[in-house]
């Protein structure tokens, strides 16, 4: 089955607020190197006038796991997850992310294409705090082998 193009335009439902916790994001932020205070240390942070930790760029992808995963388990969506690899992504931030955050992702698909056998999804998750503001979009380009690649 190949990737269903009818999935371009589909906004699934939100996912479960995450709440961002301050251990999570120090352990993220010692996985990426992250190393700036305002990532590790909560004074630090403050002093830099947020409410805690700041997550490095990338955590968002945490919170974007769960939208993806939405896709993924889609019946008619033709994805072989076994055949997946990640293309692309990226982030659009309005502020950053910090530790107290209850986040909720949205995810919509925006592209579907095929390229030399191999199918390019394209979803965004629109990620928003518990007063409805946004967040962060984290766009993710999801290749799907096709079954000669």
């Amino acid at each position: 089955m190949s990737v269903n193009p009818e999935l371009v335009g589909r906004t699934f439902p939100p996912a479960a607020p995450y709440l961002v916790g301050r251990e999570k994001v120090r352990e993220f932020s010692r996985a990426v190197f992250a190393t700036a205070p305002v990532h590790l240390d909560a004074a630090a942070a403050r002093a830099a006038g947020y409410a805690d930790v700041v997550a490095p760029a990338t955590f968002a992808v945490v919170v974007q796991e769960a939208t993806l995963a939405q896709l993924l388990a889609e019946p008619d969506a033709g994805i072989d997850f076994a055949r997946v690899v990640h293309g692309e992504q990226r982030f659009r931030y309005e502020r950053p992310i910090v530790a107290g955050d209850e986040l909720t992702a949205t995810l919509t698909v925006t592209g579907v294409k095929t390229l030399g056998g191999n199918a390019m999804v394209t979803a965004e998750s629109a990620v928003v705090d518990a007063s409805g503001a946004h967040v962060v979009t984290a766009t993710s380009t999801l290749v799907v082998r096709g079954n000669d690649a």
